[in-house]
């Protein structure tokens, strides 16, 4: 099959450019090629002339005034990925943007506007929507067997101080805008993305030597939609599982790597109706509710039978769908006006932190 490589120019090759797109881009030259990418550090420019192959540039600016690109992925430090993405917008180029997309809403509308007004993509790297673990919670939760979901929890904590760019501010930073673009996509994707919802959020600085969150406690709420406890912390000595999902019928917990779930079928239970008169058991004694369910279980583990790591397989799974999109008209699966709802709930969850984000 004759397949069109896009030419993909690279801004960055820091833990993001090249760690995570560039490396794996090399991967699949059928789909991609790696013409070009852009470091202020020169070791880190040599060291993608020898891996990749393609040229290598100072400034981001340089390399698409040289470059004819069909892709830019905006690796850039956070706080530069809307700037940056604007400009490569309103010049024509077709944008692949990392996590987080921007900062507010505002500024969602602005990128939105200028890729309806060149004609250009704007996509954002949020591949967590292919966690196989994810897609896999999807599945269950579709077939109906958990019954109505009552709560979701999304916990993804651990003990760690931090002292890099990314817990400033003005970087951006923080474990909201770091983590928390990934499972608050997931949680969306579950609540649902045509309302938004209640929200109550929690930050505390803990651990980290900066001026941004390292605690987050974010609970979104709906009418006749799942409450949502989401949970990112550096401050958890006693990690819990990442997933534990409550439902009327049964419930589903577990990790990226390793999930089950229980459940119950109604029609196989015992028939029961309130009874507001004192309960007795067979001895005539005083007793609580007591009855036998059916319990039926399910249970999954990951598998990467192509051997790419699970972070790279759903890397991977964006970029395919990004090249069928730009290639063949298929649906773009994430979209910038998704990411919009993330960004009006990061930024209740500031509003609400004054003492840390001061208004």
């Amino acid at each position: 099959m004759n397949r069109q490589a896009l030419k993909v120019g690279i801004i960055g090759q820091g833990r993001s450019g090249r760690n995570i797109h560039g490396n794996l881009l090399a991967t699949i030259p059928e789909y991609y090629t790696i013409a070009a990418v852009s470091d202020s550090l020169p070791e880190r420019r040599e060291l993608a002339v020898k891996e990749y192959g393609c040229r290598a540039y100072e400034s981001w600016e340089e390399m698409v005034r040289h470059e004819d690109l069909d892709l830019v992925v905006n690796a850039s430090p956070s706080h530069l990925h809307f700037p940056i993405s604007l400009e490569l917008l309103n010049r024509g180029f077709n944008v692949l943007c990392e996590k987080p997309l921007a900062k507010t809403a505002e500024e969602v509308d602005q990128l939105i506007e200028a890729s309806e007004r060149s004609g250009k993509v704007l996509a954002v790297f949020q591949q967590s929507r292919y966690q196989q673990a994810f897609m896999k919670i999807r599945e269950v939760i579709d077939s109906g067997v958990l019954g109505r979901i009552v709560q979701v929890n999304f916990t993804l904590n651990n003990f760690a101080r931090r002292w890099d760019w990314q817990t400033l501010q003005s970087n951006n930073g923080g474990n909201l805008m770091n983590t928390g673009p990934h499972p608050l996509d997931q949680a969306l994707q579950l609540f649902g993305t045509d309302v938004m919802p209640q929200i109550t959020c929690i930050m505390d600085r803990a651990n980290t030597f900066g001026d941004a969150e390292d605690y987050v406690k974010l609970i979104m709420r709906g009418e006749g939609r799942p409450t949502i406890d989401l949970e990112i912390s550096s401050c958890c000595a006693y990690s819990r599982e990442q997933f534990n999902i409550q439902g009327t019928n049964g419930g589903l917990r577990g990790s990226v790597t390793e999930l089950e779930w229980k459940y119950f079928k109604p029609e196989e239970a015992p028939e029961q109706k309130l009874i507001r008169e004192p309960l007795f058991d067979s001895n005539g004694m005083p007793a609580y509710c007591s009855e036998t369910l059916i319990w039926h279980t399910g249970s999954w583990k990951l598998s990467t039978p192509d051997g790419l790591s699970p972070f790279d397989e759903m890397t991977k799974t964006l970029y395919l769908m990004l090249h069928r999109h730009m290639t063949e008209g298929a649906e773009l699966e994430i979209t910038p006006q998704q990411v919009r709802q993330q960004m009006l709930v990061m930024e209740e969850c500031r509003r609400q932190n004054p003492h840390i984000y001061k208004p």
